[in-house]
């Protein structure tokens, strides 16, 4: 699977679904979940994501 794919799957479900989980983009996806968190730090460093509010009960915002 290319990382690109990866990062368009990980995004339209953050879309659909902002209060989604990493393990539940892990399984989903059926990826790892270090290889989600790989995904969500590239794009936050890139400014595409960010949390609000705590890991649980917080939301994903997608930006840019």
């Amino acid at each position: 699977k290319s990382m690109v794919k990866s990062k368009v799957k990980v995004i339209e479900m953050i879309a659909q679904n902002p209060s989604v989980t990493i393990p539940e983009i892990a399984a989903s996806l059926g990826m790892s979940i270090p290889g989600i968190e790989k995904i969500i730090r590239y794009l936050k460093e890139q400014k595409r994501l960010r949390r609000i509010g705590p890991d649980k009960g917080g939301h994903w915002e997608i930006s840019g």
